[in-house]
């Protein structure tokens, strides 16, 4: 196994960049002003690590894959999330000292793995790590694709919890919700334009 210090700022970068506007990120902040933000990033982690592995170690089988079956999928998850965010978001006589989070390691992790799994196929950052690694060498480019796809998801748990911190919770869900239904609205179009 050679690594080259190179390759992996090289992943690292083009990876950081492209994640930074990605919908995954707004999807981690989100679930970071509902959910403990250290287990949703152990599951967006756990996620992105599958993913890397997949993009470094089949990369050319990735565009095998219905693209819109996976639009679907993911505009739904993305739906759901915004239905549940405005769902507990909305209603005046709920008590805000005692704001409801979805608590418990494996409801969480799960929940997180799940968004960026499914929502992460076929995605720009998969098929960019997939022809790094083809010309850059596997390990490199994976251990940058997976430390950038980790780091971009730490960066937005922490204005996600910043946010929640200085926000009232109500208005934070109602934007999350509406961030993750347009989200979906977005990944439908997707299907039709893309």
């Amino acid at each position: 196994m050679h690594l080259d210090p190179l390759a992996i700022l090289t992943a690292f970068g083009l990876i950081f960049l492209a994640e930074l506007p990605d919908k995954t990120m707004f999807a981690s902040l989100a679930m970071g002003t509902r959910m403990r933000p250290l287990y949703v990033w152990f599951g967006t982690s756990s996620a992105f690590i599958v993913h890397v592995a997949i993009a470094v170690g089949a990369g050319g089988l990735l565009g095998l894959l219905p693209g819109w079956i996976v639009k679907v999928v993911s505009a739904s998850l993305f739906a759901f999330a915004a239905f549940m965010l405005l769902r507990t978001g909305g209603g005046d006589d709920e008590d805000e000292s005692a704001p409801k989070t979805v608590t418990g390691f494996w409801p969480v992790y799960s929940t997180a793995f799940m968004a960026v799994f499914i929502s992460e196929w076929g995605d720009l950052t998969q098929i960019t790590t997939a022809n790094l690694a083809a010309s850059n060498g596997a390990w490199s480019t994976a251990i940058g694709s997976a430390a950038a796809l980790m780091s971009v998801s730490a960066l937005a748990l922490l204005a996600g919890r910043f946010i929640a911190n200085r926000v009232p919770l109500k208005t934070v869900q109602r934007i999350g919700g509406l961030c993750m239904l347009g989200l979906a609205i977005w990944t439908v179009t997707e299907i039709f334009i893309g």
